[in-house]
């Protein structure tokens, strides 16, 4: 299970709840100018904190403000389980979302010293079905330059980001793949996966 395939390629943070039709449907309201703006917002904000002199724990609980206000996290939690989010009990629904958004956050507030210095660019925005996808190359002192794709859509009236491609890979496709396959060699116990969060949860702290 490779949880930070997902959650750290992003750089700088990072689906269907219910199915893809109504989220569909919900992208059409979201122009490309408005997720351009949402994304080029977004990463103001969030380098503004990263750069800052701020001690570390103050530029964690800001950034998890951000990250809570423009990534669906809950939905992207339930797409990653797949099928296995119907076989979940309630208990286990809510305990593996809140560990998946708790696990999500420390990947990222946990290594702001490497997103330090960063610069980007946005390039034209492409509206599809499943929302508008907004390309950007980002750039870090001393490192390569990264190609990411920031699919955002219009969730219950407001802009969210509900996925990352990076180099045309998309990150909560590939995250559903390794917990598929993780829950598929343990005969479906979401109970596992859970523990397994747990587990890196408390590698993290």
């Amino acid at each position: 299970m490779q949880t930070r395939r997902f959650l750290l390629r992003s750089t700088l943070a990072t689906a269907a709840l219910a199915g893809g039709t109504r989220l569909a449907r919900a992208a059409f309201a979201l122009s490309p100018v408005q997720a351009t703006q949402f994304i080029d917002q977004t990463a103001k904000q969030m380098i503004a904190v990263i750069d800052s002199p701020a001690p570390q724990a103050e530029k964690s609980a800001q950034l998890q403000q951000i990250i809570d206000r423009v990534v669906a996290v809950d939905e992207i939690a339930r797409f990653c389980l797949g099928r296995y989010w119907r076989q979940a009990t309630p208990a286990q629904q809510q305990e593996y979302a809140k560990l998946f958004h708790h696990v999500l956050l420390n990947s990222i507030t946990g290594h702001l010293g490497d997103y330090k210095g960063i610069t980007y660019t946005l390039g034209r925005p492409i509206p599809g079905d499943g929302g508008v996808q907004v390309p950007s190359v980002l750039t870090r002192p001393g490192q390569p330059t990264a190609n990411l794709t920031w699919v955002v859509a219009d969730t219950g009236g407001s802009p969210k980001i509900i996925d990352v491609l990076a180099e045309g890979t998309s990150m909560r496709v590939t995250q559903r793949s390794d917990y598929g396959g993780f829950l598929d060699s343990h005969g479906g116990n979401v109970g596992a996966l859970i523990d397994a969060l747990k587990r890196q949860a408390r590698q993290q702290s």
